[in-house]
């Protein structure tokens, strides 16, 4: 993806941040507690969206500060949890001071950095002996409606080796750690078209091809959900690295 599609896709989220929050899933207990540790620490949650992992780190003691570019996202982010210190900002220029942070952490975000730029600043703001955590939740396509799911809206993954190959060449953080977690979502209708309209290559599809999309969706949910929906299965990846 080169960079000026990236960032027309990373800001693509504004319009949709109340289908976003209400629509995108949690992440398994064990793998917040997997890369934040169980000791409350001081965390920055960095493009933390409407802070989906944000209330999970507050929720297991830690001091949380969460950052965004977009504002809309932040202002859901503020209702969701309210007192989070929730702060407008990049990763590639953080508003935040040197050595603040025992742990970053990063969900669904970290493709959209300019690596070459966000992992020194993030090193900045760790301390020493401080810890990058990323994870995603990616669709477990080996569930056959899951698999058609994403024939239908395209499918996003970073790969264990370049997230290590990207943490690697800045010099900064030691080997990355990777652990793979399992999570499910239930989804009514309307929560599996709203999870799809959350996505920002949809945000920036034209409305004919969005709504040709969504009649897709809507059609797959039809044959295949039961009385009480579907249910979506994910593969939680999660990656760790220490700082030098």
């Amino acid at each position: 993806m080169d960079s000026e599609l990236r960032q027309a896709r990373a800001t693509s989220f504004g319009p949709v941040a109340e289908v976003y929050e209400r629509s995108r899933p949690l992440y398994p207990e064990d793998a917040v507690r997997w890369l934040a540790g169980n000791a409350p620490a001081d965390v920055l949650d960095l493009g933390a969206g409407t802070g989906k992992l944000t209330r999970q780190l507050v929720a297991l003691g830690h001091r949380v500060v969460a950052v965004d570019p977009l504002p809309e996202m932040l202002d859901q982010l503020r209702a969701a949890v309210p007192g989070v210190e929730a702060l407008e900002g990049r990763g590639e220029e953080l508003p935040l001071e040197t050595e603040s942070f025992d742990v970053v952490t990063m969900a669904q975000a970290f493709h959209w950095l300019d690596p070459v730029a966000a992992l020194p600043e993030i090193a900045r703001v760790l301390r020493p002996g401080g810890v990058l955590g990323l994870i995603w939740n990616v669709r477990d396509d080996a569930t056959p409606w899951a698999a058609r799911l994403s024939e239908i809206i395209g499918s996003e993954t970073i790969s264990e080796s370049t997230v290590a190959e990207r943490v690697g060449a800045s010099g900064l953080y030691g080997p990355v750690e990777t652990r793979e977690f399992r999570y499910e979502q239930r989804l009514d209708r309307d929560g599996l078209l709203d999870l799809v309209l959350s996505r920002s290559y949809c945000v920036l599809q034209p409305s004919a091809e969005r709504e040709q999309v969504l009649a897709e969706v809507g059609a797959l949910y039809d044959a295949e959900a039961g009385e009480d929906g579907l249910i979506l299965p994910y593969v939680t990846d999660a990656h760790r690295a220490v700082r030098f």
